[in-house]
This record gives structure tokens, sequence and C-alpha cells, in this order.
């Protein structure tokens, strides 16, 4: 950063004619010779060192930096004065860049000082900033805003001043913007040298890079699911009343998981307890008139057997009620879906509800697509990349295809694939999704590019 030592004062004294003469054609002099010398940089980095350090010859100031506005928007700092090279890291530049990012839009010279600035900027410009700033925008001649110049020192800025930047800053741009222009024509020009010399380069390398050995491979969904679940279905037909247990929670052995709504069954039961107490207040009352009544013995055996099949059905009810809630068959993990899911519906007998499974006893289970099939085997090697962790996936092998698609509920025709996990991995929770890499045989790179296209090709030409 230059830094120019302040001059002592001295008691203003009225220049004369020719004095003042003199100052305003070496004033113009220096003038012309900035524009001459902008005019002749050959780069960017060499124009932002004469904007920063030369400029001091026309106007004076204490600190100068030249900032470039980027294609993407923001800037960054290109040279500052005194320095040889700008460090983009350092609190100067970062600051310069938040300052400039905020004002570098003004498409006008202006004055900055600490009061055109927002509380933040206005607080640390003290630290790297002298009180009066100036921001002196370059703008090429198709409007196109390359960025600016900014001058700082501790005078005010004077209207004659303003005037003699407005005119170097005119061929600062239309110097910066040449320099633009011919660093994009070198470039185009070197690109056509250097296409037409690497084409032939290019297509022998893709010939050989198509017959380069590769392994089809194909992705699909996949999901982890116990290995030898224990299905827990209904008892009978209900509707669920209440789970005693949360989705993925341990259980025991014996453990209440859910219970059935008892109201249908409790009410059944009341009907069937009439309906016996009924049949029996009848049985003994034939009873007694059999003793009399030859016809009324003849149907003491109706009467007992509508009397057992009341009391069956009390016993059948009875025994229901107490299967309402319905136990763990075993130790594991209660694997099912949201408990509002289940509550108040209506379930029929053998539907299932939950499974039991050994939370360390996992399979992965993969949904091909038809569209994605490719030739594989049982063996082949399985990459599972979880939707938690894709970065770290996990190796499993295949052990079941099926040969018939089934449609899923998304209306999509897969094969459904199982795999085992290799040993010597972290257990997986059950539920865990990802995508599944399958690798089947091996082929060339062309026809692992081109499978689809090519099926594609054969299915429209019918070939």
């Amino acid at each position: 950063m230059r830094v120019v030592p302040p001059t002592p004062e001295e008691p203003p004294q009225r220049p004369d004619a020719a004095e003042l003469a003199g100052r305003q054609l070496f004033g113009l002099t220096t003038l012309l010779q900035l524009q001459k010398r902008a005019r002749h940089t050959r780069t960017e980095q060499e124009l932002g060192f004469l904007m920063v350090n030369d400029t001091f010859s026309l106007v004076r100031y204490r600190q100068a930096l030249a900032w470039q506005r980027t294609e993407r928007g923001d800037g960054a700092v290109l040279a500052v004065s005194g320095l040889s090279s700008v460090d983009a890291d350092s609190p100067y530049a970062r600051y310069a860049c938040r300052l400039l990012a905020a004002h570098g839009d003004s498409a006008a010279i202006k004055e900055l000082t600490t009061a055109d600035l927002a509380p933040d900027l206005a607080e640390e410009w003290p630290e790297y900033l002298p009180a009066h700033g100036l921001w002196l925008p370059l703008t090429a001649p198709d409007e196109r805003s390359l960025g600016g110049l900014l001058l700082a020192r501790e005078e005010p800025w004077t209207d004659g001043e303003r005037v003699l930047l407005e005119n170097l800053g005119d061929a600062y741009a239309h110097a910066w913007g040449g320099l633009v222009r011919q660093q994009r024509r070198w470039h185009r020009d070197a690109a056509r040298l250097k296409s037409l010399r690497t084409l032939g380069y290019v297509a022998a390398g893709l010939v050989a890079l198509s017959l380069f050995p590769v392994r089809l491979s194909a992705l699909a969904p996949a999901e982890v699911i116990p290995q030898a679940p224990t299905v827990v279905r209904a008892p009978f037909d209900g509707v669920v009343d209440k789970f005693l247990v949360t989705p993925n929670q341990p259980v025991t052995e014996d453990q209440p998981l859910f219970q059935l709504d008892p109201v249908r069954l409790q009410n059944r039961l009341d009907v069937a307890q009439a309906t016996l107490e009924a049949a029996e207040a009848e049985y003994r009352q034939t009873a007694q008139q059999a003793v009399f009544d030859e016809k009324a013995k003849g149907q003491l055996v109706v009467l007992q057997g509508k009397r057992d099949q009341a009391m069956a059905e009390v016993t059948y009810v009875q025994d229901l009620l107490k299967r309402i809630v319905v136990h763990a068959p075993r130790a594991g993990l209660a694997v099912f879906t949201d408990v509002n899911d289940w509550i108040g519906r209506p379930v029929t007998q053998g539907e299932r509800i939950l499974m039991v499974a050994e939370p360390k006893d996992v399979e992965l289970e993969i949904k091909l697509p038809v569209a994605d099939a490719i030739a594989m085997d049982t063996g082949d090697p399985v990459s599972l990349f979880l939707n938690i962790d894709p970065q770290h996936p996990l190796d499993a092998t295949v052990r079941l295809a099926a040969y018939q698609p089934e449609v899923g509920t998304d209306g999509v025709a897969a094969y459904r694939l199982k795999a085992r996990f290799n040993d010597g991995q972290a257990p997986v929770r059950i539920g865990l999704q990802g995508t599944a890499k399958i690798y089947g045989q091996r082929t060339t790179l062309f026809y692992y590019l081109f499978r689809r296209p090519l099926a594609a090709l054969r299915q429209r030409l019918g070939v």
C-alpha cells in the first residue's frame, strides 16, 4: 500500500496568472501522458499498477486501490498503491471487497465518507482508509462495468480534481476494455489452434476408450429389511384400539404389542350370556314338566342342544376377549409404520399388523426396474449408498433374484432382488433406504454407455 507522507502546512499564497497557467499546463500534460501510458499497457495487472501508483502525479492522495468486477457479479482487488502484489485473504482486501460490493455499482464519480456507509463498514473505515474517499467507476464503451478506482486522503476533493479524474477514468476504462477484448480474442484463437490438432487425438482416444472393458451396472432403490422376521397378524376381525409399543421399539417375548377394540366382542358376549341364561331356564322348566309329561321329556334333547350351543358361544367369545391383546411371539424389534396409521383401522383375521425381527439379522431388498435390468446372477456384488451416509458404501452379495417382475405402488414394474451384507461391516438399522449399485457381466465401455439408446433404436426399427 503506497502511503504518501503529509507535507508541512504553509500559509496559503495566491498564485499569479502565469503560475496558474503553468499549473494548468502541467496538469494537462500529466493527464495526456497518463492516458498514453494507459493505452500502451499490455496486461490488466500492468494497468492496475499504473492506475494506483502513477495517478498520484495528477492528483494527490494517500491510498489507492483498483477494484475489478468479475463475471460472477462480485469483485476482487486488482492492485493497491505501494504493493507489487495483493493478498486476497488479507483483512484490507476483504474490507475493500465488502465496501465496493455495496458501493461499486455507482456509475458516476462520487465521494465516500463514513456518513455514506452502513454502520459495520463505517466502523472499520478509519482502520483501513483516510477520511475522504473518492470512487471513480470505470465503464467500457459497451456500457459494461469493469470495476473502478478508489482514492483516499485526509483532505476533501475539489471540483477540479473530479473533472481531471473523470477524463482520466475514460482513458483507463478504454484501455482496460481493450485489454479484456484482446485477452478474450487470444483465448479464442488459442482454442481454435488447439482444437484442430487435438481433434485427431480425441477421436483416437475415444475409439480406444470405447473398447475399454468395464462391468455392467445398474442403479435401483433399496431398503434394509429383516432377514427372518416373525409376522404378527390380527387374531380375528376387528378394529385396532391402541398400540402398547412404538415403532422400532425393542420388545421381549410375550410383551403386549397392541389391542383390538373390545366393544363389539363385549356386546356379543352379553348377548351370548343372555341367550345361555334363557336356554338354561327353558331347559330347567321343561325338565320339571318331563316328570309328568312325556311330550316334554322328548323336548329335553333339543333344549339341551340349544343350551350347549349357547354355552359354546359364550366360551368362544370369552376366548376371543382373552386374545384381544396381542403379545410378542419372540424378543426383537417391533417393526411397523406410524401408530396413527393403525388406530381405528378395521383389520381382518390374518392381516399383517407388524413384524418382530432381530435387529442384527438384516438383508438388503432391491427393486430393479425392468428398464434398467442387466444380465446378472446370484453371487454378483452390490454396493449400497445409504441416503444418510452416501460417502461410505456398504458391500453386499446377491443371494436371490426374482424371475418375474412385480408392479409396485409407484406403478413401476421391477425385479425383486435380495442381497446379504458382507462380513466385517458395521450393523445397519432396519428401515434405512438408499440406492444400490448392482454389478453384472463385463462388456465394452461403448455398450455400457449406449446400451439404452441401442435398445430403444432396435425397438423402434423392429430389428
